[in-house]
């Protein structure tokens, strides 16, 4: 099967007897020496992608930790001139293990803790994003305690809804993130007499896995129309704005996103021409692109355990392949109904193609990791499937349900594998479980 270029990650290579190689690595191997399932990331791939948007977008580039972050990967994109975008404390601190300087790190969330506050401002952290009223007092006391005056951003929710799925539609009204209408301007009349507090400027994020730049400029004059706002009615100058991330990338063949060198451009033109109407100074400006960076560089190794034809109407067969991970490594199909591109990837195959559904091990009906695809019919135990662009959201929001080890995540690059994650052991799930730590007697 010939492998999509915009789907799957740079390096990835069909050898000759049909083999998948990765970073010039044999599949075969890395599920032989770190099991399966495994997450499998082309390092350059990460650091190309990096790279591109560093260049393409004006300002300053976070990359969004949430997609999925490591002290690796860390590492990899602050090497490449990008940012940090934390969405908790725990993605902070791992960020800073990495050796991340603080004062290049973001911080979001739409309930941070106090101990959170406490956590970003004693690492110096370059901006906090205000999504509350609560979090301007928050920072605030926080900032006085450590006397230092911290940077913030007030997050806007400015009634766009991205193209995409509604649960990760994240800019209408109706949503926990960031603050609509009056409560903006009030947010910025608290910090501008706050001390401790320098505003710099308006956060607006649409949603995910936007493919076009409609969304953006709708916002970006939103967001422009409110530092207007500001301007006349407190005298308070908007210098920078964040307009997030969201950017799309390709899991099927079929799926066509814009070019992120076109996408900057579409947004910049736009911003440039609403603050020229509005008669207002061009504020820096930040994106967090995470998803684009980080997914197509993954792909997810599973082995064949069971298959299972079943007959549907009209004498159609649907053949059920199951793997030896799913929901717990992959929650995005039950979650989003995401779709994935699967291969065959241990050998090649001259058979007829079969339809199948490839699912997981776990006890829910509900546990598909590819809901319909076409695989060769002579589909054995064994045989190694991967699933393309599963680099972003994948890992990061992997669970241990039915205690199943979260699986290791490997680095590939020029032939040389090396860890990214360790494979969680039992012996990890069982430390949190004080009742498992003796054994009980059978007799």
């Amino acid at each position: 099967m010939t492998l999509a270029a915009h789907v799957w990650p740079d390096s990835a290579e069909r050898s000759a007897s049909g083999v998948l190689t990765l970073g010039g690595v044999d599949v075969r191997t890395i599920a032989e020496q770190y099991g399966t399932p495994v997450f499998v990331l082309d390092e350059k791939d990460v650091r190309r992608r990096a790279r591109l948007y560093r260049e393409a977008y004006p300002g300053t580039v976070y990359y969004a930790a949430k997609a999925f972050l490591s002290t690796r990967v860390a590492q990899w994109v602050t090497e490449e001139g990008l940012g940090i975008d934390a969405a908790s404390g725990g993605e902070l601190l791992v960020a800073l293990r990495a050796g991340v300087p603080g004062d290049r790190i973001l911080v979001h969330g739409n309930n941070k803790s106090q101990e959170e506050i406490d956590q970003a401002i004693q690492a110096g952290v370059g901006r906090i994003v205000v999504d509350s009223l609560h979090d301007v007092v928050r920072i605030a006391d926080a900032a006085e305690r450590f006397g230092v005056v911290q940077p913030v951003l007030v997050r806007a929710t400015v009634g766009v809804e991205a193209h995409t799925h509604e649960f990760i539609a994240t800019a209408h009204e109706d949503q926990k993130f960031g603050l609509a209408g009056d409560v903006v301007d009030e947010a910025v009349r608290r910090i501008s007499k706050l001390p401790s507090l320098e505003f710099r400027g308006l956060h607006s994020h649409i949603g995910s896995q936007i493919f076009d730049a409609v969304g953006f400029s709708v916002a970006a004059a939103r967001v422009v129309a409110i530092a207007k706002r500001l301007s006349d009615e407190q005298g308070v100058d908007v210098v920078e704005l964040n307009l997030g991330g969201g950017m799309g990338i390709a899991y099927l063949e079929s799926d066509d996103p814009l070019d992120p060198v076109m996408m900057a451009n579409d947004i910049s033109e736009v911003v440039s021409k609403e603050c020229s109407a509005a008669g207002i100074a061009l504020p820096a400006l930040a994106f967090e692109p995470g998803r684009a960076i980080i997914g197509p560089a993954g792909v997810t190794l599973y082995e064949v355990g069971t298959i299972k034809p079943i007959e549907l109407d009209q004498g159609l067969i649907r053949t059920y392949v199951s793997v030896d991970g799913g929901m717990s490594d992959n929650i995005r199909t039950a979650l989003y109904d995401a779709d994935y591109t699967v291969v065959l990837a241990s050998r090649s195959s001259d058979a007829q193609p079969m339809l199948v559904r490839v699912v997981g091990k776990h006890c829910e009906s509900g546990d598909v990791v590819v809901r319909d695809a076409w695989l060769p019919a002579d589909l054995a135990p064994g045989d190694l499937l991967a699933v393309a662009a599963t680099g972003a959201y994948c890992r990061s929001m992997a669970s241990n349900y039915n205690y199943v080890p979260r699986p290791a995540v490997v680095g590939v690059n020029d032939g040389a594998c090396r860890v990214v994650l360790r494979r969680e052991s039992m012996e990890d799930i069982l430390a949190l479980d004080p009742g498992a730590a003796t054994v009980p007697s059978t007799t």
